[in-house]
């Protein structure tokens, strides 16, 4: 095969990643104690904050941290007060601290793509702490090129093509996000390799084209050699 371009997502592609604010929001909830709203009512109001302030912020711990307090301010039945601000931040917080668990299969994967095709991982949000999550990965090695944007649409894809003189018929996009990974790439006029994540953050749901000739779709990420 002809060498290719591989660019592949981080959170929830390589390693574990909305888990852990799946997590931070149970407790968050259960610090709410809210005495008439179900947890799904909850969430939706957490994510039309989110949704305005990803605009604003990005995204990351530090913004979800924000995003709590605000839901906080908003849905509490009580008065808050600076330690609950601070309380429910923290559950976002420790999400820094949580491991790095790769998803099955990427470490190889990863390893033997390297040996036969140029490597780029593709990631929005804090670049601190996206930085600090590629190096605690211990997947930094097998890149040719790390690239951190704001938000990954359409512009961002072909300014990344732009910047690295990738061919758009040897370039695929990999990732679980239709919204971010999948449709936005194919605008680009790239390839791309959706491997789905059963717990994909809600705000990153889209719809997929029902049929689309640049598009592969994959259960695993180890099938990926298969392909390429």
């Amino acid at each position: 095969m002809q060498r290719q371009f591989l660019i592949l997502d981080a959170d929830d592609t390589l390693w574990e990643n909305n888990i852990y604010f799946e997590a931070a929001f149970d407790q968050f909830c259960g610090y709410l104690a809210h005495s008439s709203l179900s947890s799904a009512e909850i969430r939706a109001v957490l994510d039309e904050i989110e949704s305005v302030n990803a605009k604003i912020h990005g995204y990351g711990s530090r913004n979800f941290a924000r995003n709590l307090g605000e839901c906080l301010g908003r849905l509490a039945e009580r008065d808050i007060h600076d330690a609950d601000l601070a309380a429910v931040q923290e559950f976002a917080h420790a999400i820094l601290e949580k491991p790095i668990e790769l998803m099955e299969g990427v470490a190889e994967t990863v390893a033997e793509l390297s040996e036969r095709h140029d490597l780029t991982v593709f990631t929005k949000g804090d670049p601190e702490e996206q930085r600090l999550k590629i190096d605690r990965s211990g997947l930094a090695r097998y890149f040719q090129h790390t690239a951190i944007v704001k938000e990954k649409n359409t512009t961002a894809y072909h300014d990344l093509a732009a910047a690295r003189g990738l061919v758009p018929e040897r370039t695929w996009m990999i990732g679980n996000s239709p919204k971010s990974d999948i449709n936005p790439a194919l605008a680009a006029g790239l390839k791309a390799v959706y491997i789905p994540h059963p717990r994909t953050w809600s705000l990153e749901h889209e719809q997929l084209p029902e049929a689309h000739p640049r598009l592969l779709i994959v259960k695993q990420i180890r099938e990926l050699t298969t392909y390429f």
